[in-house]
């Protein structure tokens, strides 16, 4: 079974989950190239440490943790156990470390970029019609990753607070 056999059969089984589904097919449409030059300036290379990630990566990664609401710890475990993530992604194994979703997210709104992945998301939904962009939008807006508590999840809060 080649690799494309293989996403078919997955994309079938989850059609349920059709925000999965949909990032999978219109990711390369979401971040055409033009959008992901502007995400790569929120990113710099370095000499030390390890390569930059995607930008596309971490980005769909925010979408997805957005619309089912898990925390920064979630998202990692889902992208070991969770195969819908797993499809969304392109990775078999967690491709970063919670920090690094955070500074990114950080990153995105700083920059105003967390609303502009909303919008490029909704955009590509309502052309496709694959997903309903109105309920997209809702999920989306009333994430508490773009809400009062943006910037960090409840655990790492409560953890700062705790010190």
């Amino acid at each position: 079974m080649d690799l494309g056999s293989v996403e078919l059969v997955i994309v079938q089984r989850i059609q349920r989950a059709k925000l999965f589904v949909f990032l999978r097919r219109q990711r390369h449409a979401i971040f055409s190239d033009a959008f992901q030059d502007e995400l790569a300036t929120l990113c710099k290379d370095s000499a030390v440490g390890q390569p930059p990630l995607p930008p596309a990566q971490l980005a769909l990664a925010t979408i997805l943790q957005a619309y089912t609401g898990v925390s920064d710890e979630e998202v990692i475990e889902a992208t070991v156990m969770d195969r819908r993530w797993q499809l969304v992604l392109d990775c078999p194994l967690p491709p970063f470390s919670t920090g690094t979703l955070v500074a990114f997210r950080k990153l995105l709104i700083a920059r105003d970029m967390d609303r502009r992945l909303i919008e490029r998301t909704v955009e590509i939904a309502e052309q496709t019609g694959e997903v309903g962009s109105r309920q997209l939008r809702a999920a989306l807006d009333r994430s508490p990753l773009w809400g009062a508590g943006r910037v960090e999840d409840t655990d790492n809060l409560l953890g700062h607070a705790l010190k």
